[in-house]
């Protein structure tokens, strides 16, 4: 698969604002996270092999990104239901949130051309932030392979 994206953000930028909806249909936004480091990961399709893959090791990892202090977040262009339904089936217990006009996705520079085999389109592209307490970047990632990438986050976050 080759990818092509907007403006990619780096490590010390300001993460871009966002307010979305979660699977339970609270409201989420980059102010209600204020003062904790958030992991915020995006990912194409709820249900899909890879994006199991990646909900599933972090979803296996989470009680060691939490005990170091990361919330983590997933956003996809699934509408809320969909995302309900990926939650319950896998036993994700962090917050998946909806971004279904790939407006987030776009700001993080997470959106753009795909192509996989003898097709090309547009979307959501599989990338990783940190943003610290601050709101500054502190980690990101573009092209994610969704094998092993948690185990490489935690690498780099985890003592």
């Amino acid at each position: 698969m080759t990818t092509t994206t907007q403006a990619q953000l780096t490590v010390g930028d300001i993460a871009p604002d966002f307010t979305l909806t979660d699977a339970e249909g609270r409201t989420v936004s980059k102010d209600d996270l204020a003062g904790r480091d958030v992991i915020l990961y995006f990912y194409p399709k709820a249900a899909s092999p890879g994006c199991t893959t990646e909900a599933c090791d972090f979803r296996d990892n989470l009680s060691a990104l939490s005990a170091a202090g990361f919330e983590v977040l997933g956003v996809s262009p699934d509408d809320t239901e969909s995302l309900k339904e990926f939650a319950a089936e896998e036993g994700l217990t962090f917050s998946l949130l909806s971004d279904p006009g790939a407006a987030v996705a776009k700001a993080y520079g997470s959106y753009g051309q795909k192509t996989i085999g003898e097709h090309t389109f547009q979307g959501t592209q599989r990338s990783t932030f940190v943003i610290g307490a601050d709101g500054t970047l502190t980690h990101a990632e573009y092209n994610v392979d969704a094998r092993g990438h948690v185990a490489r986050l935690r690498t780099q976050l985890l003592p």
